[in-house]
C-alpha cells in the first residue's frame, strides 16, 4: 500500500488517521501522571532523595516542554510523519530503560530520554491534524478528540498505573508503552500522510540553547529552595540566569527571519489568552493530581488499584467535557466557556484543599472531578485558537507553542505546587519529629510521606503510630497550601484569559482565523 497524501485521504480514512494519531498523544500525556500512583512504591524500593523524587516526576515534563518548539520546527523541515516515527522509536527504547532502572539516577535518565522522544511526538500529531482536516468544522471536532486524548491520558495515567501495580512490578508502567509504540510504527505509514514545509530554513542553535537556559535554572532554583527551606544564594543566581536568558531569547526571536518562536503571534490578545490559559490550566490540573494520588494511597489507605479506580471520575469528567466544549462554544462563545471552566476548576481546587487526614475521601474524589471538568474545555478551546491561527506552513511550530504552554504548565505545576507542599511537609516534620529518632531516619522521614511510612514499618507500634500520624498531618498541611495556590491561579485565569479572548475577537475576525467558528 502506497503512503497516503492529504488529498488522497477520504473522509473515513481521515478519521482512521486521527485514531492512529491519538495513540502517541495518550501515551505521552499518560506518562506525565502515571508515576503519581507509583511513586510511593518507587520511593520504597529505590530510596531516592526528595530532590531525586521530584526529578523522577518532573524531568520528563520539562524536557518535553523544552523541546516541543524545537521539534515542531524540525518537523516542518524534515517531515512531520517522519519525525513522529523517529520519536516513537526513541520513546519506546527509553521506556525499556526506565522500566529496568536499578537506581534513581538511571530512572531519571530514562525519563529524560522519554521526554526527548515525547517532544517529537506531540507537535507532529497536532500539526498533521491541521493538514488532514482543512474544513474548520471538522477540525474543531478533531481537535476536541485530540484534546480529550491529551487530557484523558493525563487522567488515565494513575488508573493504568494502579492496575499494573496491582499485578506487576513498578517498571511495568513504562514497559506498557512498547507494544503501543510498535503498533504505531506499523500502521502510521499506511494511514497518516506526510507533510513538510515548502520553505526550509536553518534551525537557530543559539535559540535552542537559550530556551533551555531560560527554563532549567529556574526549575533547579525552585527545587533547591524547597529542599533547603530557604531562597539560597545559588537559587537566586539560578532564577536570575533563567530570567536573563528568557529575555535574550525573546529579543533574538524578533530579529530572526525564521524564528524558533513567532512572537508576532502574541500581538493578538486572543492568541495570548489561549496560550496563558493552557499553561495555567495544566499547572493546576497536574499539580493537584500529584497530591490526589498520594492522598488516596498514603492518607486514605487505599491500595494502588482501588486508588486508581477512585480517580476514574476525573478521567470521565475530563474526556466528556473536552468533547462537549465544541458544542458549548457555539452556543455561548469562547470567553464565557473558558471563564466558566476556570471558575469551576478553581472551586474544585479550593474544595480539595479542605480534605482532612481522616474522612476526606469523598471530598477528594468529587472535588478532583470538578477540577478536571473545568479544565478540559479550557484546554480544548486554547488548542483550537492556536492551531487555527497559524498558516499551514508554520502549523508545526504554532502547534508546538500550544503544547509547550500545556507541558511547561504541567511541569511547573509539579515543580511549584510540589515544592510548596514538600517545603511545608518538611518544615513541620523537622519541627515535631521525636528527638530520639536517629538523624538518618529523620532525614528520610522529612523527605516525603511515602518514605516516612516505610520508616514507620521498622519502629515499635506506639512510635510508628505517632510518627505516621505526624507525617500524614504534615502532608495535609502541604496539600492545603499547594491546592489553595492552584485555586488562586485558576481564579486569575478566569479573569484575565476571557478578557484577552474577548479583546482579540476583532483581530481574529480581521485575519479570518479558521478557528473562529461559531459564536464568540
Amino acid at each position: 500500500m502506497s503512503a497516503p497524501t492529504s488529498r488522497s485521504l477520504g473522509p473515513r480514512l481521515r478519521w482512521f488517521g486521527l485514531a492512529v494519531l491519538t495513540l502517541p498523544v495518550i501515551l505521552t500525556s499518560m506518562d506525565i501522571t502515571i508515576l503519581h500512583i507509583v511513586i510511593p512504591t518507587i520511593t520504597g524500593e529505590l530510596a531516592p532523595s526528595s530532590s531525586q523524587t521530584l526529578w523522577i516526576l518532573d524531568v520528563y515534563g520539562f524536557l518535553l516542554a523544552g523541546l516541543l518548539i524545537v521539534m515542531g520546527n524540525i518537523g516542518d523541515r524534515i517531515g512531520r510523519r517522519r519525525l513522529l516515527l523517529i520519536g516513537a522509536a526513541l520513546f519506546g527504547a527509553a521506556s525499556v530503560l526506565a522500566a529496568f532502572a536499578p537506581t534513581p539516577e538511571v530512572l531519571i535518565a530514562g525519563r529524560a530520554l522519554m521526554g526527548v522522544g515525547g517532544a517529537t511526538l506531540m507537535p507532529s500529531t497536532l500539526s498533521l491534524i491541521r493538514n488532514m482536516f482543512t474544513d474548520p468544522a471538522e477540525r474543531i471536532r478533531a481537535i476536541g478528540i485530540w484534546t480529550a486524548s491529551l487530557s484523558g491520558g493525563i487522567a488515565l495515567g494513575p488508573i493504568i498505573g494502579g492496575l499494573l501495580l496491582e499485578f506487576f512490578w513498578w517498571g511495568s508502567v513504562f514497559l506498557i508503552n512498547v507494544p503501543v509504540i510498535v503498533l504505531l510504527l506499523v500502521i502510521a505509514p499506511r494511514l497518516v500522510p506526510e507533510y513538510r514545509s515548502p520553505t526550509s530554513a536553518r534551525l537557530d542553535v543559539v535559540s535552542v540553547l537559550l530556551s533551555f537556559t531560560a527554563i532549567l535554572p529556574v526549575v533547579w532554583a525552585i527545587k533547591t529552595a524547597a529542599e533547603e527551606l530557604a531562597l539560597t544564594a545559588p537559587a537566586v543566581v539560578g532564577l536570575a540566569i533563567g530570567v536573563l536568558a528568557g529575555a535574550v531569547f525573546l529579543l533574538r526571536q524578533r530579529r530572526l527571519q525564521t524564528p524558533l518562536v513567532d512572537v508576532g503571534l502574541f500581538a493578538n490578545p486572543r492568541f495570548s489568552g489561549a496560550i496563558l490559559g493552557a499553561g495555567l490550566a495544566m499547572f493546576s490540573l497536574v499539580g493537584v493530581m500529584l497530591y490526589n494520588a498520594q492522598y488516596l494511597q498514603l492518607v486514605a489507605g487505599l491500595s494502588p488499584l482501588i486508588a486508581a479506580l477512585a480517580m476514574l471520575p476525573i478521567m470521565v469528567a475530563v474526556g466528556g467535557m473536552a468533547v462537549l466544549a465544541s458544542v458549548l462554544v457555539r452556543r455561548f462563545g469562547y470567553p464565557l466557556v473558558f471563564g466558566t471552566g476556570a471558575v469551576v476548576a478553581a472551586a474544585g481546587m479550593l474544595a480539595f484543599s479542605r480534605v482532612a487526614a481522616d474522612g476526606g475521601l469523598i471530598l477528594a474524589i468529587v472535588s478532583a472531578a470538578f477540577i478536571g471538568a473545568g479544565i478540559a474545555p479550557m484546554m480544548t478551546l486554547a488548542t483550537d485558537v492556536v492551531v487555527g491561527t497559524a498558516p499551514p506552513s508554520r502549523s508545526g511550530a504554532a502547534s508546538a507553542l500550544s503544547e509547550t504552554a500545556a507541558e511547561l504548565g504541567a511541569a511547573l505545576g509539579i515543580a511549584v505546587l510540589g515544592s510548596i507542599g514538600s517545603a511545608l511537609y518538611r518544615s513541620r516534620v523537622l519541627d515535631e519529629v521525636p528527638g530520639d529518632l536517629p538523624e538518618e531516619a529523620t532525614e528520610i522521614v522529612s523527605s516525603n510521606l511515602g518514605a516516612a511510612i516505610s520508616v514507620t514499618e521498622q519502629l515499635p507500634t506506639e512510635a510508628a503510630t505517632h510518627l505516621a500520624d505526624l507525617a500524614r498531618h504534615a502532608f495535609i498541611d502541604g496539600l492545603g497550601a499547594a491546592t489553595v495556590t492552584g485555586g488562586f491561579i485558576l481564579v486569575t485565569a478566569a479573569i484575565v484569559c476571557p478578557l484577552l479572548l474577548h479583546r482579540g475577537r476583532n483581530h481574529s475576525q480581521s485575519t479570518h482565523s479558521p478557528a473562529d467558528t461559531g459564536k464568540r
